[in-house]
């Protein structure tokens, strides 16, 4: 799909598609938005010294490389897989602004989570580890056991393929005990959907320009 590079309220950047007439991200600032719903109410839930995410939706790369940065720095060994059917090219991913102000060792990185090869398992860094996968989600058999899932596809308005009980009910197969899913839709329609495929669903409150956004911890 193509896309054009845009630049949010905390100036990190975001890209929209004039296809469907939608942000990868909240235009009130990505980064923001990636860290207080996938990071601070997702993957800092899961007190785990060996983790396995499972990301829906790689898009930009944001949320693989704040999950990164918290291998890093917690020393927990993370393994990262994420399922994406429009990869963004791979020139345009490389100008999106978020290793600014890092260190040459994270902008690199950075740079490897963008080019490395689909379909292959990468060791990015020390403690991080990803595996992309160009594939339709709705088709794909999930086969491996995950601690924390990053459910970010387009909305439900857009995919709502994406967003049926029994996509919710294929993940949950594939759920360890405790394992927590984070999303930043709030609607109804997929707060149903996830409790009806297992999950325990609290509303939490959402980052700035976003009333909630919702976390299933999977019994």
């Amino acid at each position: 799909m193509n896309s054009e590079l845009l630049i949010t309220s905390d100036g990190s950047h975001t890209l929209f598609v004039p296809e469907i007439d939608e942000c990868y991200h909240s235009s009130h600032g990505a980064i923001q938005e990636s860290r207080h719903i996938f990071i601070e109410a997702g993957l800092k839930q899961c007190a785990k010294s060996e983790l396995k995410v499972l990301e829906i939706g790689f898009g930009t790369g944001l949320n693989a490389f704040l999950t990164l940065i918290e291998a890093e720095k917690a020393h927990t060994q993370i393994h990262y897989t994420s399922l994406e059917l429009f990869p963004v090219e791979i020139e345009k991913a490389l100008q999106l602004n978020y290793a600014d102000g890092y260190s040459t060792e994270f902008r690199n990185y950075f740079e490897q989570l963008q080019t490395s090869p689909w379909n292959t398992i990468v060791q990015i860094s020390p403690y991080f580890s990803l595996e992309k996968v160009e594939t339709d989600f709705t088709t794909f058999e999930l086969n491996n056991k995950y601690d924390v899932i990053y459910f970010d596809a387009f909305s439900p308005e857009k995919q709502p393929e994406m967003w049926s009980q029994e996509q919710f009910e294929k993940i949950a197969k594939q759920c360890n005990p405790g394992a927590i899913l984070t999303t930043y839709c709030a609607k109804g329609i997929v707060r149903r959907a996830m409790q009806a495929a297992g999950f325990q669903v609290e509303r939490l409150p959402g980052p700035p320009g976003k009333r909630e956004i919702l976390r299933g911890t999977f019994q």
